[in-house]
């Protein structure tokens, strides 16, 4: 007899999945993971400062499975991707890498960016009309709380000396998140960490971000708001009702720039919404990608 069990409950079928390496203008490889089907239409996951693309890793599966072909990037200086021989670090160069990612692409894609991720995005498609399909931002807003960015700074500038273990990385990330249940995941935190020479390990970040990127990120603001105000494409704002990166009044303030934008909020997310509920978020990005296909139909 056929076992009457509904669909949902039958195990998940694994998604395609291979890891690419991408040549920037001036030189540096860049890790984008590849998920799904490749001649479907593209996702470009961008992630946060600091983060890698594995912060995506279950949103790209999902969605991959939906259909979509996604792209999870390491930014440069991130993750896996290569660290730059001096410090190259603006965000102008950021924005370069996007762009020269979405011409190498079959058709525009959607680009969702969290964060650093989404400002890259804004960017880039301000001077660069017709880049991206659509622009999904996670958590972010040209001007932002002062305090809930020092709060991220505080913590990507602390233990220099690196740790002694995984657990003592672990300790740390928990004392940052402390509304996370569990502690992260031993076997993933480990990815995003590297070894240095006295054997002790350190965040996978080149930490002469915090001299460009993080330092001058208040400058970006005016140029930011501009880049905003120019945009004529589609784009979701997700936000975290919980973030203190973002509020109630910077984003009002950018659905004033941007009037086409639609706004969801997940409530109880923090400004780390992908991580928080990952879910809800690749529900919520399901159904304006199938409102977008309805309407561009």
């Amino acid at each position: 007899m056929v076992n009457p069990a509904p669909f949902a409950a039958l195990p998940e079928l694994p998604v395609a999945r291979e890891l690419h390496r991408f040549a920037t203008a001036d030189g540096l490889s860049l890790a984008v993971e590849h998920f799904g089907d490749a001649t479907a239409q593209p996702l470009v996951f961008a992630h946060g400062f600091g983060q890698s693309r594995l912060a995506w890793t279950g949103a790209a599966e999902q969605l991959a499975r939906d259909g979509f072909h996604c792209l999870a990037l390491d930014g440069r200086g991130h993750g896996e991707s290569d660290w730059h021989a001096t410090d190259a670090y603006e965000l102008e160069r950021f924005v370069e890498d996007a762009a020269a990612l979405a011409r190498a692409l079959p058709r525009p894609p959607v680009w969702i960016g969290a964060s650093m991720g989404g400002l890259i995005g804004m960017m880039a498609e301000a001077a660069m009309p017709g880049l991206f399909q659509a622009l999904i931002l996670v958590d972010v807003t040209p001007r932002w709380e002062t305090a809930g960015v020092n709060r991220i700074l505080d913590f990507m500038r602390a233990h220099p000396e690196g740790f002694a273990t995984v657990e003592e990385a672990s300790a740390a990330v928990a004392s940052y998140l402390p509304h996370r249940v569990q502690r992260s995941d031993p076997g993933r935190l480990n990815k995003m960490l590297v070894r240095m020479t006295n054997g002790r390990l350190r965040w996978h970040w080149d930490p002469r971000l915090l001299d460009t990127v993080a330092d001058n990120g208040e400058r970006y603001v005016a140029g930011l708001t501009s880049a905003a105000r120019a945009l004529r494409l589609p784009v979701l704002l997700i936000s975290g009702g919980r973030s203190d990166v973002v509020s109630d009044h910077t984003i009002d303030e950018f659905r004033a720039l941007v009037p086409q934008a639609e706004h969801e909020r997940i409530d109880d997310a923090t400004h780390m919404v992908v991580g928080d509920a990952n879910d809800r978020f690749v529900d919520t990005i399901s159904r304006y990608l199938r409102g977008l296909a309805a309407r561009t139909a």
